[in-house]
């Protein structure tokens, strides 16, 4: 039977805890770690037999949310079990599955799930962070071959002081918030948001970032010695050594290296051509025993040696598949305005990738309500990312958004989302379609994105735009950093870091590596040569337009006023009769907020003016003086009661009729008349004395 054990290490203060031998002791391997009062339980598994996918190392990794872990009952009335995950939840599994998937040997083909479960959530302490070092942890100490442990950490900038893994307050006040992970040497996966943060204050960041995790990774390898399971064989995608040896030959010998230079067309034709010409010569040459394997051994290898040609062609000679300089960007064209009727557009091409992305402005009730296991949130501006297969030229179902097509939309969305103004009144939709693809989509949509909202007439505080940069490192340690890659620079390079952000600083950042990482040098010589790339594409992108537009016409407009918080009700009315009344009669959009704002969303300008009428008239303040054009509403013996704004009243007394002696009401007035008249008195309990005589000559 596993001995239960504990372990602990002081991190920024709290205490990193790590458990194994109590919980799920049947899976390969298997802990729990605790942070403050948040709790993750994670297992690892490998099967003993080889998958069925073919292509690519088989790794799954599942992160699921219990809404129980933070004490909430959620669903609808009918389903209270939790259903798709969130893409919050998407995400952070994506996020665990970038930090250990390069540790990987590529070959394996036993499948492999790492089971991410969030037991207990303090509100303080990010699962996200624990989930990977959980993950690190598990697959550290079980039977499955990986060259980790990696371990994570949050850092904050607040007030120019670097703090690790910061609460929710102080991320919301922090320039800065990087994720990081890696390894206790190099660092290969980053996730950051920032208010136009300078590259220098990132690299403090990274660095300081990265001491914690060496520190944690070192614990983790200290619980692998104690506890650790031997490593069993996995199955492995291998041939014969003179059976590689033979393909590797055979593709140098048929012209493969000529064939990876060129436009993304060329190169896939030739590159196809090459491989017909070379299956054909190998299923001559192979024996009959290995005729079964030749298919899926030959993609490895093919894969691998295009791998070395193109790292080679740009560390030794400088040559870049599409012929480019090490710093060159492909040729930008920019448009807005393409589309007639949607309220904002921008079209935004580089080389063969392009992004149209289209803006949509909406009431403040339009926003979407995030209902997740750690934040109940409304949000104001939102980015989808679609990916058809169009786009690279392939067939395929149509389903919905994937892990890529999520994180790739909140990427941008971060980029954009610090140049939004904060007290901007509306719902800002923006829709980023991928109609081309040759790498850098995403940076490609966060061009797009600021085109589109500014075409939009979306008062941005200063244009946003992106790039992807990529790595190729030799043997011997000599590295060269690639601005804007294409997609067989990310296939066959070792690092995509993508840099969004505006002339001022960085908004946004992402980092995979297929290495094992990389290190505060490389981090920082990669920043720089990203920041000039930024530039040129910015300058480009402000040729095309330069500052925000007029609002299309077709856009809604929003009035705003305030009122007081106690005025709500008299808005709303009884059950909403008031304020449907208003929403019927004007075809308006009204959103009230619990501070007293309002807000008024008209297509039509005159509806929203009526309607701003009708809610200020609701709410202001009749004064003494004062003089109306009012209704009789009802009549009594010793008065009447007129209406002077909607659902206030006041009453003109039977000695206030007229200048002579009046003997009954009706006399004078009738249920409907239009009167004028002046308010006399307002007493202490608020109700309204009026006058028609104050307004009558007495001749």
């Amino acid at each position: 039977m596993t001995e239960q054990k504990q372990w602990s290490l002081d991190v920024a203060g709290r205490r990193l805890t790590v458990e194994t031998g109590k919980l799920a002791k049947q899976a390969g391997g298997a802990v729990t770690v605790r942070y403050g009062d948040t709790q993750i339980l994670a297992t690892a598994v490998m099967s003993k037999n080889k998958s069925n996918v073919m292509g690519y190392f088989p790794l799954m990794v599942d992160y699921e949310e219990r809404f129980y872990a933070a004490g909430k009952i959620k669903g609808s009335r009918f389903i209270k079990r939790e259903g798709r995950p969130s893409d919050e939840a998407v995400l952070t599994g994506r996020a665990v599955d970038r930090t250990i998937r390069p540790l990987f040997d590529m070959r394996m083909r036993s499948e492999v799930q790492v089971v991410i479960t969030v037991q207990s959530i303090d509100g303080e302490n990010d699962p996200d962070i624990i989930s990977m070092i959980a993950a690190s942890a598990a697959l550290s100490i079980s039977d499955i071959p990986w060259k980790g442990p990696i371990a994570a950490v949050k850092v904050a900038l607040v007030d120019d002081e670097v703090v690790i893994n910061p609460t929710e307050e102080q991320e919301e006040k922090s320039a800065i918030n990087l994720t990081l992970a890696g390894t206790k040497d190099k660092v290969n996966m980053i996730e950051a948001d920032a208010h136009e943060a300078p590259e220098a204050d990132v690299v403090r960041a990274f660095e300081t970032g990265h001491d914690v995790i060496s520190k944690i990774a070192t614990f983790i390898e200290e619980i692998k010695a104690e506890v650790g399971k031997e490593k069993s064989t996995p199955v492995m995608l291998v041939g014969s050594d003179e059976m590689e040896t033979m393909i590797k030959e055979t593709l140098l010998e048929n012209g493969i290296e000529d064939a990876l230079y060129g436009t993304k067309d060329e190169i896939g034709v030739q590159t196809e051509d090459v491989k017909e010409k070379v299956m054909e010569i190998l299923k001559e040459k192979v024996s009959e025993e290995e005729q079964g394997n030749l298919g899926e051994i030959f993609g490895l290898v093919f894969d691998e040696v295009c791998d070395e040609l193109v790292h080679k062609g740009i560390i030794e000679n400088n040559r870049r598949p599409d012929d480019r300089k090490a710093e060159e960007i492909r040729q930008i064209t920019c448009e807005v305005g393409i589309l007639p009727r949607p309220h904002g557009s921008g079209l935004f091409t580089r080389g063969e990738t392009q992004a149209l992305t289209v803006t949509t402005l909406g009431a403040p009730g339009d926003h979407q309500i995030i209902d997740t296991m750690e934040v109940d949130e409304k949000k104001h501006y939102i980015h989808h990312y679609n990916f058809p297969p169009f786009s690279v030229g392939e067939v395929r179902f149509m389903r919905g958004p994937g892990r890529r097509e999520i994180g790739h939309g909140i990427l941008a969305e971060k980029a954009l989302l610090p140049v939004i103004p904060e007290d901007y009144p509306y719902t800002v939709l923006l829709v980023s379609e991928i109609l081309e693809s040759n790498g850098s989509s995403s940076m490609a949509a966060t061009c797009g994105s600021t085109l589109s909202l500014m075409n939009a007439g979306v008062p941005i505080k200063r244009p946003v735009s992106g790039i992807a940069m990529g790595m190729m490192t030799g043997t011997d340690g000599k590295y060269v950093i690639l601005s804007d890659i294409q997609g067989a620079e990310d296939h066959y390079g070792d690092m995509d870091l993508k840099v969004a952000g505006t002339e001022a600083g960085i908004t946004a950042l992402q980092m995979d590596v297929k290495v094992e990482g990389i290190d505060v040098e490389i981090f920082k010589t990669t920043l720089e040569q990203a920041k000039e790339g930024r530039k040129h594409i910015l300058d480009i992108m402000l040729e095309t337009i330069s500052e925000p537009g007029e609002m299309s016409q077709y856009a809604p407009r929003i009035i705003t006023m305030e009122i007081k918080p106690d005025q709500i009700r008299d808005v709303i009315g009884p059950g909403g009769k008031v304020i449907n009344e208003i929403i019927e009669k004007t075809d308006v959009n009204i959103d009230i907020e619990d501070d007293g704002s309002v807000f008024i969303t008209a297509t039509d300008a005159a509806g929203g003016k009526e309607a701003q009428e009708i809610i200020h008239n609701l709410t202001r303040q009749v004064q003494v003086g004062e003089e109306f054009e009012g209704t009789v509403v009802r009549l009594m013996d010793f008065g009447a009661f007129v209406e002077l704004l909607p659902g206030k009243d006041g009453l003109v007394h039977i000695s206030e009729m007229a200048h002579s002696r009046v003997e009954k009401v009706g006399d004078v007035v009738k249920i409907g008349d239009k009167v004028n008249v002046k308010v006399k008195e307002i007493d202490s309990q608020g109700r309204i004395n009026l006058s028609i005589k104050a307004l009558i000559s007495k001749e």
